[in-house]
């Protein structure tokens, strides 16, 4: 179950995020937040930041040449034990 803290909504429509939460999610004063409706509730998020992004690039780029690197090897021991593959 998640732990709600009511918060009043200013004049001009301003809310204060609790300092927990700020924490956790890394935003700061001066940060921007995505502010959208989903599934009927209001979501509020940190953007990925450009770095985290092109991290999350070279993390998968990594786990794609692994995996063709082991492919490699797989299909390199089947074609041993198999001959080549027949031309379609």
């Amino acid at each position: 179950m998640r732990r709600a803290e009511r918060r009043k909504v200013g004049e001009r429509g301003q809310v204060t995020i609790p300092k927990e939460l700020r924490e956790r999610f890394g935003i700061k004063g001066g940060d921007d937040v995505l502010i959208y409706e989903e599934a009927g509730k209001l979501v509020i998020e940190r953007p990925v930041s450009r770095e985290e992004l092109a991290a999350g690039y070279r993390q998968r780029a990594s786990r794609t040449r692994k995996l063709a690197e082991e492919m490699e090897g797989v299909s390199s021991e089947a074609n041993e034990h198999l001959g080549d593959a027949p031309e379609w």
